[in-house]
């Protein structure tokens, strides 16, 4: 057994069983589409932007070749991702929990000139998850045990001799869960929330420092419909709201069944009938997973039907928080929306067709960023060899 996880045993008065490692994201389950949007709920009879008498779809093509030799309106693109592994199971009062691991990287690169990009910032950190119950010392914080027991375990030759190093370990509820979720899956949650918190750091960085405003925006990768956590610096999104001002998120991946009309009717057929370079309406949305943060949002076509493999290939999904109350109550400007648009649809080309098969809804741009993340990090072979 390596000593990383005999030394985490020893320190948490349980005892590790030599599980089978493995890739919990290559774990073989029921195909179904990875939607990137959470849920989010319209608010009915009113409008997103403030041209309230478009009705039907517009197209930005012409505003989008007026401005193709223009400064591009996207100087920023930020991108999260992490890989996650079950690494052990261990008994605890006789209950057995996983050893969830993981690694995340955060990556925002800066477009420098036409053809330079550059990374703006970057963070990798490697997690480690146990449950509650492993806090051997119950009048001791669980944050200062684990924290305690990160530092003693990155102290450990194994690591210090490749030098490796842990940045956290994080702990999940260890109590039954009524609604059967797998202990796994609460684990995996711990480390999907320090990736979001991290972005939400990186953003709040550049937005202290005036390197995003109205003239340079950030792209980030996803919805922006971040949901409360329960810890982690940027805890809810309301309260961080206005480092947002100058930050569109691009939905790769959306669930049709939520797109609907200022009426409530659904409009996912309006969007998988889309033509090129066209907008929908941008519509007033509030998320019931953020609270009382209220969402432009709208869809685009940036990719021909007939060179897509299904109706919503091709189409992204944009989003926008509306900061101010004058946007609250009348929507964004629709010259601004029109201009992110366009400005979306000019970023489109070169693409990573053969290279991911989501090239038809990538911008190449995030598609740099996601391709450096996944360079920093350490294989899955190496990773899991530590354990």
């Amino acid at each position: 057994m390596s000593k990383i996880l005999e030394f985490i045993a020893e320190k948490t008065n349980g005892k590790c069983y030599q599980s089978f490692r493995y890739c919990a994201d290559d774990e073989i389950r029921i195909p179904t589409l990875d939607y990137e949007d959470q849920k989010f709920t319209l608010v009915k009879n009113s409008y997103g932007e403030t041209d309230t008498g478009l009705k039907t779809t517009k197209s930005i093509d012409n505003i989008a070749k007026r401005i193709i030799n223009d400064a591009p309106l996207f100087h920023f693109f930020l991108d999260g991702s992490r890989r996650t592994y079950k690494v052990d199971d261990i008994e605890i009062n006789r209950n057995v929990y996983p050893i969830i691991a993981g690694q995340i990287g955060v990556a925002c690169c800066e477009r420098k000139s036409s053809d330079q990009f550059k990374c703006a910032d970057f963070e990798r950190k490697l997690i480690l998850s146990l449950p509650k119950i492993a806090n051997s010392e119950p009048n001791i914080k669980p944050e200062l045990f684990f924290n305690k027991l990160k530092e003693d375990v990155n102290k450990l030759s194994t690591l210090t001799k490749r030098e490796i190093v842990f940045d956290k370990i994080l702990s999940y509820a260890s109590t039954k869960q009524d609604d059967n979720t797998k202990y796994e899956h609460l684990g995996i949650a711990t480390i999907q929330d320090e990736m979001i918190d991290t972005e939400k750091k990186i953003v709040a960085s550049l937005y202290d420092k005036g390197l995003i405003n109205a003239n340079r925006f950030l792209i980030k990768d996803g919805s922006l419909q971040y949901k409360p956590m329960k810890t982690g610096d940027f805890k809810e999104l309301i309260k961080i709201k206005n480092h947002y001002k100058s930050v569109v998120g691009i939905s790769k991946m959306f669930n049709p069944e939520l797109c609907r009309d200022n009426t409530g009717k659904s409009n996912a057929d309006k969007i998988a009938e889309l033509r090129l370079f066209h907008r929908t309406p941008a519509y007033k949305y509030q998320s019931e997973m953020v609270g009382n943060v209220n969402f432009a949002i709208w869809y685009v076509r940036i990719r021909a039907k007939e060179h897509s493999a299904s109706p919503f290939a091709g189409i992204l999904k944009v989003e926008k928080i509306l900061i101010t109350d004058e946007e609250i109550e009348n929507g964004l400007d629709s010259q601004e929306v029109d201009l992110i648009t366009a400005n979306i649809i000019n970023e489109r080309n070169p693409v990573c067709y053969g290279k991911d098969d989501r090239w038809a809804n990538h911008l190449y741009p995030v598609y740099l960023t996601e391709t450096y993340i996944k360079s920093k990090y350490l294989s899955d072979i190496n990773f899991l060899n530590l354990f």
